[in-house]
């Protein structure tokens, strides 16, 4: 059976702590990353917590969805990309990668919607 979609979880570790508070800059990102998968999006909303707290934020895609919520004062990011159909998640993550130069990243892509899902991890 066909999986209905990927769900990748990316961890991002040791990022620019001024970035991770700039939800501008941080939807910018967001957007070019679901650009490189191919997706379609429909509405976006991002939330500054103010001071030095982070940002958490939403892409809606036609295909699912893309999110971040990020951690400034331990230089982390979670990043979630949840596809159906067709999409180029390897070309986001390459994306990401490259523009966010953390130190350290863990990435975790689930199948969904078969009877028996796949885990693939992935580190660097």
């Amino acid at each position: 059976m066909q999986a209905m979609g990927q769900h990748c979880l990316f961890d991002a570790y040791g990022i620019d702590c001024q970035w991770a508070r700039d939800a501008k800059q941080i939807e910018a990102l967001l957007t070019r990353v679901a650009l490189a998968a191919d997706a379609t999006i429909l509405g976006s909303h991002f939330h500054t917590f103010g001071g030095e707290g982070g940002v958490t934020g939403v892409l809606l895609l036609a295909e699912s969805h893309l999110s971040i919520h990020t951690w400034p004062e331990n230089a982390y990011a979670a990043i979630d990309i949840f596809m159906c159909g067709h999409h180029r998640i390897e070309a986001a993550l390459q994306l990401l990668r490259a523009e966010l130069q953390a130190d350290h990243t863990h990435t975790t892509v689930l199948s969904r919607g078969t009877l028996t899902n796949s885990v693939i991890t992935l580190d660097s």
